[in-house]
């Protein structure tokens, strides 16, 4: 369900602009706070509290997973079985997408060879339709993969899950807002998407940041030009929870990203239209308001043409 506040922040850890945020959209009593991305170490989160002044609820939903696991063993199975599908399933289509990404960069590369003139062009918007339909494809079939283990399971209707749910929303009826924090995006996703919890949002703001911002999106894409292993390719991991439009959030693209290359950023951008693919290092700023999205000043976004431009007001 979209929502309709939503503030996205670069990277939190070395450079917090968080208070600053909150306090923007004046915003007063408790924070309820997300960080079940960090895993076993979600109760860590004294720097954040320290941050916003000792008004955060860590609502715990990596160890209220745990707990629910421990009691709900069938559960756990299955989902563990859920998960091993999905598993295979990128990697096959990681597999289909390693073959057409190289076609479509060497698509580019012969853009500027003489003797291709116009020549190049129809077959690269092939390539990228191909790209987005192979996308849009894995899309669906891990979201097939989810109903089928909704519709069997119930979750929502099981004890272990339902009893942790009135927990959670009797916690955020009591919190002005909602901040969502950074860390394994997969784990953090499903942890979000176990207990339903932005369903139990009553129009509060969300504030987001670093895998926290990938997961409200619509598709969530993992993007690294430079990882320690593999290839590089940008892929989409799965559907987002769908709390704001129209956005591909890149945390650290400065760091991740080669920004300098006009090729691989021209590609991105083309493939992922008409979304905003928005480049978030420390100290950025978007805002989801009205069904639209506004940028704080030196806030970029990456564009078809390979260059960098200000998302603008």
């Amino acid at each position: 369900m979209v929502h309709s506040r939503v503030v996205v922040l670069g990277p939190q850890r070395l450079q917090p602009t968080l208070a600053d945020a909150v306090a923007s959209l004046g915003i007063k009593g408790r924070l309820a706070a997300v960080t079940a991305g960090w895993e076993e170490r979600e109760s860590e989160d004294q720097e954040l509290a320290a941050h916003l002044h000792g008004r955060t609820t860590n609502l715990a939903l990596y160890e209220r997973a745990d707990g629910v696991f421990r009691y709900d063993t069938e559960l756990h199975k299955a989902t563990r079985e859920r998960q091993d599908r999905i598993r295979r399933s990128q990697e096959l289509y990681r597999l289909r997408l390693a073959h057409q990404l190289e076609a479509a960069r060497e698509l580019c590369r012969r853009e500027s060879l003489a003797g291709y003139e116009g020549l190049v062009a129809p077959q690269l918007e092939g390539a990228i339709a191909g790209l987005r339909a192979l996308d849009d494809e894995h899309v669906q079939r891990i979201r097939s993969i989810h109903v089928e283990f909704q519709l069997r399971w119930k979750p929502f209707e099981r004890e272990s899950i339902a009893l942790q749910r009135r927990e959670l929303e009797a916690t955020l009826k009591d919190c002005s807002a909602l901040c969502i924090a950074g860390g394994n995006v997969g784990i953090l996703l499903n942890r979000l998407r176990m207990f339903g919890v932005l369903d139990m949002l009553r129009g509060q703001p969300i504030f987001a940041w670093s895998a926290g911002a990938m997961v409200l999106t619509e598709r969530i894409v993992l993007f690294h030009d430079f990882p320690p292993q593999g290839a590089g390719d940008p892929e989409v991991l799965e559907a987002g929870l769908g709390a704001v439009e129209g956005l591909v959030a890149l945390p650290h693209a400065d760091r991740r990203l080669a920004l300098d290359d006009r090729a691989r950023v021209s590609l991105f951008a083309r493939r992922f239209a008409p979304a905003l693919c928005a480049a978030l290092p420390p100290r950025t700023r978007l805002d989801w308001s009205d069904g639209r999205w506004s940028g704080e000043s030196g806030t970029r976004k990456l564009c078809a043409d390979g260059a960098l431009a200000e998302v603008g007001t």
